[in-house]
């Protein structure tokens, strides 16, 4: 999944959000909807806020964290 870094603020970790475009069943309109993440980095100092990210899934490294990052999109 692609993201944009909303909060690196943790140590190891960062919190991405998702969007994604979603039909509605009765109307058919489409409507934006979007989704936080918590995700493990190596260095949470190098990604700015703003900067998209690939992430992905991987098995429970704690409470809340169940991504990481994969690559950089902006380089």
């Amino acid at each position: 999944m692609t993201g944009v870094v909303n909060s690196n603020k943790m140590t190891n970790a960062l919190v991405v959000k998702v969007y994604s475009v979603q039909l509605h069943p009765k109307y058919k309109k489409r409507f934006k909807t979007s989704k936080k993440y918590h995700v493990a980095c190596s260095d949470s100092s190098k990604y700015e806020i703003g900067q998209t990210v690939e992430i992905q899934s991987t098995r429970p490294l704690s409470k809340t964290i169940r991504w990481r990052v994969v690559e950089d999109k902006n380089n």
